[in-house]
């Protein structure tokens, strides 16, 4: 090692740990916004602390200068998003590295940490830190060195999920790279399982599209839904999710399939089930609906009333549900909102109320009480005319409009 480290940065910091996978940061995208406390993400997972740790494990290598590289990360930081800030860290470090790439991937292969705990079952997804080899195995291995920039994969996924990455070799090297993880569907590290699955979702968040039939990932599924690890099995029901948005019938009979099978603990195989068909339970799938045990044929009234008929942004829309049902039946109660948009368009969006058991005749009522928040970062509100509508097993039972003022 060259130079001595800087000391850690002070202020307390996060140390640059997302927990999970799966929606736990705090991010609303890749631009790194929306951090706790005044701190956006992309400062949480890259600042002079984390560098500093990142500089240590490189600095083990002969010749690497740890010094200099922390300053000069660092110093590059300011302006940049969270994708921006990753590939200039990778900038920085491939500066002090082999220019060669197979010799390049055995420095980063030893410069890494050790693997992420084999032995939990919903366990990490890794520092973003370490998400370096992966983005100098797109830079400078998917050309003429894919057989090793895969391998560079395979290591570094059990530090950091490698699911951004091997998407490229997906889409120039679609036959390959599918025989590539139809081994490591079978790897004893469940990362490395995670990512056969995570890696080929239709719909990953924040990563590019594929262009390899999503359909071929069913066979990848169809082993990993019995994995004994959550963190493998949230995956595939995320990718299934994803896949029930323009084949809800194939998944739906996917799922059948993989309960008769009695491959995986029933408990386990509810708990996908329901993780997998949540969008299309929204949307009302009756497939999916029926898979539940909700039927949309079920005979169930449904009387709405709102408490005020004008509300204000900032203000809760207050409603009243009664359910009486005329047979015994399950009832997956929803409600969308009809909101209005400019230039006379409108915009939907379904929230869950409850799932209830009903006996012939019972009667449920449920009451509900709605922020229309105006300063939501997702959707924007606009005064005039809305709309409740209450849903059952997916089918519309019962409308009711109100007008939204000015906060």
């Amino acid at each position: 090692m060259q130079g001595a480290l800087p000391p850690s940065a002070a202020g307390g910091l996060p140390r640059g740990v997302l927990k999970t996978g799966e929606g736990q940061g705090v991010a609303r995208g890749p631009d790194g916004a929306g951090g706790g406390a005044g701190v956006s993400l992309a400062d949480q997972l890259f600042n002079a602390e984390t560098l500093g740790d990142l500089a240590g494990e490189y600095g083990r290598l002969p010749g690497f200068d740890a010094a200099r590289f922390h300053a000069e990360a660092v110093a590059g930081l300011e302006g940049r998003g969270l994708l921006e800030r990753l590939d200039w860290i990778a900038t920085c470090v491939e500066a002090h590295l082999p220019r060669d790439f197979p010799a390049m991937a055995a420095a980063l292969e030893a410069a890494m940490p050790a693997p992420l705990d084999p032995g939990r079952s919903d366990g990490d997804f890794g520092r973003f830190i370490h998400a370096v080899p992966g983005i100098l195995a797109v830079r400078h291995g998917l050309e003429a060195h894919r057989e090793r920039a895969l391998d560079l994969l395979h290591a570094a996924t059990r530090r950091f999920s490698m699911e951004f990455y091997i998407r490229p070799f997906l889409n120039r090297w679609p036959e390959e790279t599918l025989a590539r993880l139809d081994l490591w569907a079978e790897d004893e590290n469940y990362h490395v399982r995670r990512l056969v699955s995570e890696g080929t979702r239709p719909r990953l968040p924040w990563a590019a599209n594929i262009t390899v039939d999503p359909m071929v990932a069913l066979r990848f599924l169809d082993r990993l839904h019995a994995d004994p690890t959550r963190y493998v099995t949230r995956s595939v029901a995320n990718h299934l999710n994803d896949l029930s948005r323009v084949a809800p019938d194939t998944v739906v009979a996917r799922l059948r399939a993989w309960a008769a099978s009695g491959r995986q603990q029933p408990g386990e195989m509810g708990w996908i089930t329901r993780h997998a068909l949540r969008t299309a339970v929204k949307r009302g799938e009756a497939g999916a609906l029926a898979l539940l045990g909700y039927r949309p044929e079920a005979e169930v009234s449904v009387a709405l009333n709102l408490a005020a008929a004008r509300v204000a942004i900032g203000d809760a829309l207050v409603f009243d549900v009664m359910l009486e049902a005329a047979e015994d039946c399950r009832a997956l109660v929803d409600y969308r909102l009809r909101f209005a948009r400019p230039g006379g368009k409108t915009a939907e969006k379904v929230f869950k109320l409850k799932a209830v058991a009903l006996r012939a005749g019972e009667r449920a009522a449920l009451r509900k009480r709605h922020v229309l928040r105006g300063n939501a970062t997702t959707f924007t509100l606009h005064p005039g005319p809305h709309a409740v509508v209450v849903q059952v097993n997916g089918v519309d039972r019962a409308e009711a409009a109100f007008d939204l003022l000015p906060g």
